[in-house]
């Protein structure tokens, strides 16, 4: 019975690709997910006409936490036939119950063969197998000349469906070792550098970036912040907001309208396949029934030509930016399907984690404390050496710890100990001393857990005045406020202010309408607080595609 049910969950597999990546998350996570997306398409079945139960509000607690951070849930859901709106997940009255019943009886048979036990006996199996031999498996990554953003872009099958979650597994992260190895010296093609250099409008960048170190040197005048690093923020901020574009769905090719991700791949044809695209995604017109194809490029000097995607596109072309630049950089791949990149700061003997999508620096909680994200595996690639970088970006140490099944720690050891080893065979011995006292830094920064406050979002609270005001987090001269009521507003015992969030000003109503401009000037005392404005997301569709939203720790207002 237990081989059959395995052999069923290799099946569903091989029929349903998000099925297959949903049977891929650790066991509790996989039927703590699999218990939700059943309910869903179950309440759907049993109450086909009742619109309450074909729409998933995106911010509902249960979605966001238990389904949303899974890997291949959401993409479950897609498949069952779901799509996406501005606020909700829609089942359209057009989308085809039988598919979604298809998706519902995958799950629940892998459902079944779990809590049955009948994987038991084959990762016993498996451990043993593993124990017996530290060789890593001889499965070919489907991207041989490229990155390998998330685990759902392996298609190795392994020989015995029987042991498929846990063999699929470890291939993934060793293929992604090798291939992330091998493709982050396409950073140092000199001559691709020097496209990259044409794109950047270098002079303008160090131009801005020396006047704000000249203020922050005017706050903090021992800092031992340097010119480079403000350059690495001007850089991050010119990519975000001037150079790269974000995409979910692509505008119609044909007559210019929207599309939506039909969720199915498309052949790539040679071209796609020549800049490293292997998946194409397929994005509908219903205007005018036309397919538009969106090549996932994995070529960053292709990606200095399109300048879009998602955040895969994102870290590979800044990560190229950084090295035209001069900086050290890094590629740092998540296993819970993220990506972003690594500078080193001479100036702070540090590595500063900069994520292009988001635009922010040194804020490595981010992903743990901001979005909630589950971490387990982080690892980072450069020209030098593969570091284990899990520990800088979690602060919840034994959790990672408990969720790191996917693959032996001491094969993942000596995997990352022996690609470095081979890496820096022709290193000198100098530089090879510079690494090794680099990473003693490291390992002292991860020994001890970070303890972020209630509410921060991952950015130190530790630093120089300097750093910390080039990063946003304080404001620059910035004097407490203070509301004194006017005459007619002592008269009528009545002090009305409002804020605009869109226009960031405040009115005073009671003060005939006066206007005070920028949030930070209306209030008395803050901690942590940053306006953010987001153009990539599409939100407000009545005057412009933009999100903007206020993000507190403390904030104060005081009146006389």
């Amino acid at each position: 019975m237990a081989a059959a049910g395995a052999a069923r969950g290799g099946a569903a597999g091989a029929t349903s690709p998000a099925v297959a990546e949903l049977c891929r998350n650790p066991p509790e996570t996989f039927l703590e997910a699999s218990k939700l997306l059943l309910t869903y398409a179950d309440n759907i079945l049993r109450n086909p006409n009742d619109e309450k139960y074909r729409s998933i509000r995106i911010g509902n607690t249960a979605f966001s936490t238990r389904l949303l951070p899974v890997r291949g849930a959401v993409e479950c859901l897609f498949e069952m036939g779901f799509e996406e709106g501005e606020t909700h997940l829609i089942f359209p009255k057009k989308a085809s119950v039988e598919q979604l019943q298809k998706i519902r009886d995958l799950i629940a048979i892998e459902r079944s063969s779990r809590l049955d036990g009948s994987n038991k006996s084959h990762k016993e199996e498996l451990s043993q197998q593993s124990a017996a031999s530290t060789q890593l498996p001889t499965t070919q990554s489907s991207n041989p000349n490229g990155l390998t953003p998330h685990a759902r872009n392996s298609h190795g099958q392994p020989s015995n469906p029987a042991s498929a979650p846990m063999v699929i597994a470890d291939s993934v992260i060793l293929q992604v070792l090798r291939s992330n190895m091998q493709h982050v010296l396409v950073y140092e093609n000199l001559a691709l550098q020097e496209k990259a250099l044409a794109c950047i409008p270098v002079q303008e960048l160090k131009r801005r970036s020396q006047e704000k170190l000249s203020r922050a040197r005017k706050l903090d005048k021992g800092t031992n912040i340097s010119d480079e690093d403000f350059l690495l923020l001007e850089l991050l901020h010119w990519f975000k907001e001037e150079f790269f574009q974000w995409v979910n769905d692509i505008l119609c090719s044909k007559c210019g309208g929207h599309t939506k991700s039909r969720g199915e791949a498309l052949f790539p044809n040679d071209d796609e396949l020549k800049w490293g695209a292997n998946r194409v995604e397929d994005h509908y017109c219903d205007a005018c029934q036309f397919s538009n194809r969106f090549p996932r490029y994995n070529n960053p000097e292709k990606l200095l030509e399109t300048r879009r995607g998602r955040c895969g596109e994102w870290a590979n072309c800044f990560t190229l930016c950084c090295r035209a630049l001069g900086f050290e950089a890094r590629y740092v791949w998540d296993y819970t399907d993220h990506v972003w990149t690594e500078v080193y700061s001479p100036s702070q003997q540090r590595w500063l984690h900069c994520d292009a999508c988001e635009d922010v620096c040194d804020k490595p909680l981010l992903y743990e404390i901001g979005w909630g994200k589950k971490l387990c595996y982080v690892i980072a690639f450069s020209k030098d050496e593969v570091v284990d970088v899990t520990w800088r970006y979690s602060c919840k140490h034994e959790e990672v710890i408990s969720r790191r099944t996917e693959i032996k720690e001491e094969v993942l050891r000596e995997t990352i100990n022996g690609l470095n080893k081979q890496r820096q065979i022709s290193v000198s011995e100098n530089r090879r001393k510079e690494l090794l006292q680099r990473i003693i830094v490291e390992l002292v920064e991860f020994i001890s857990p970070k303890t972020p406050k209630p509410g921060e979002l991952g950015g130190r609270i530790s630093g120089s005045v300097a750093w910390r005001v080039a990063r946003g987090e304080m404001g620059l001269e910035r004097k407490e406020t203070m509301f004194i009521p006017s005459e007619n507003e002592k008269i009528s015992k009545q002090l009305h202010l409002c804020y605009n969030i869109v226009k960031d000003c405040y009115v005073r109503v009671s003060n005939n309408n006066q206007s005070i401009s920028g949030w930070e000037n209306g209030v008395w005392k803050m901690e942590s607080m940053f306006r953010k404005v987001e153009t990539d997301w599409n939100m407000i569709k009545l005057f412009a595609p933009i999100m903007i939203f206020l993000v507190p720790l403390k904030l104060f207002w005081k009146q006389n």
